[in-house]
């Protein structure tokens, strides 16, 4: 499903309200959008679900037969932060190049060109660094353990592995301010594991870098755990090969639905058929 705006349509409620492609809250936007389209008389539409998948086919292969590597991040606020950053800086966004990434309870690593998401992590369940509560990439013994030593079953393992790992399972909390004390406090391995969340989101950004052949505009860091100074500054040390960086601290779906829509209305770009 490529980036862009979608026009709501029944086959698109369907698969939602099935869950064709997963269950997420972000299922229930076109649910809600539709209902308040009809009250108000207006039409009514999607902006980059996180199914946004803009992969070239090099980028999808896994190196198992019949598994391809799934594009599946913040997409929506990628990209609103990549068009801001192109505005900003009076530069063409159908040319550039930037490596974005998201911070918040998953966290998304991508690389951005002309707009698209050429190569991103799966920010939900598999890949990438680990985040406050999701578990990133693992090596393949210990979840073949869990599976078959453990015993558990699919809809454990993936809640698991999305809900209850990373800082959450090691440190018992997925609150920043709260990690953020303990570390301050210099509470057992929470340092310890702090760094290894730097470690690999710079491991992330690095692959991006070598993605775009060392060639990109920037930086920009965004999300909800980029309002802490202490996690970005720690990143940002550790890639000063890449310059300028970009902070925007938050996330911005309402202004990215907002403006992606405005587009589409003013006939700047055409809404898509899903």
């Amino acid at each position: 499903m490529p980036g862009g705006v979608y026009k709501i349509s029944q086959t698109l409620l369907s698969d939602l309200v099935d869950e064709k492609y997963g269950s997420h809250a972000s299922n229930l936007g076109a649910q809600l959008g539709l209902l308040i389209a009809k009250d108000w008389n207006v039409k009514s539409f999607i902006v980059d679900p996180v199914s946004t998948d803009d992969f070239p086919d090099v980028a999808r292969v896994s190196g198992v037969p019949g598994i391809e590597r799934k594009s599946r991040s913040h997409a929506l606020n990628i990209k609103y932060c990549y068009y801001k950053t192109c505005e900003k800086e009076a530069i063409d966004p159908k040319t550039s190049r930037y490596i974005i990434c998201h911070l918040g309870s998953g966290v998304s690593v991508a690389a951005v060109v002309g707009g698209k998401i050429i190569d991103v992590n799966d920010a939900l369940l598999g890949m990438g660094p680990f985040s406050v509560e999701r578990a990133g990439a693992l090596p393949l013994a210990g979840i073949l353990s869990l599976i078959y030593q453990q015993k558990k079953s699919q809809k454990d393992l993936e809640l698991y592995l999305s809900t209850s790992c990373g800082m959450k399972g090691y440190l018992g909390t997925n609150n920043f301010k709260t990690i953020e004390k303990l570390i301050s406090q210099n509470a057992k391995n929470s340092k310890n594991i702090f760094n290894a969340m730097v470690y690999q989101i710079v491991k992330e950004i690095g692959s991006c870098f070598g993605v775009l052949n060392g060639d990109c505009n920037g930086l920009i860091l965004t999300g909800g755990l980029a309002n802490s100074l202490l996690l970005l500054n720690e990143i940002k040390k550790k890639t000063q090969f890449i310059k300028p960086v970009f902070e925007y601290p938050g996330s911005f779906e309402l202004e990215a639905l907002a403006t992606s829509v405005s587009r589409v209305l003013k006939g700047q770009e055409l809404a898509r058929d899903y």
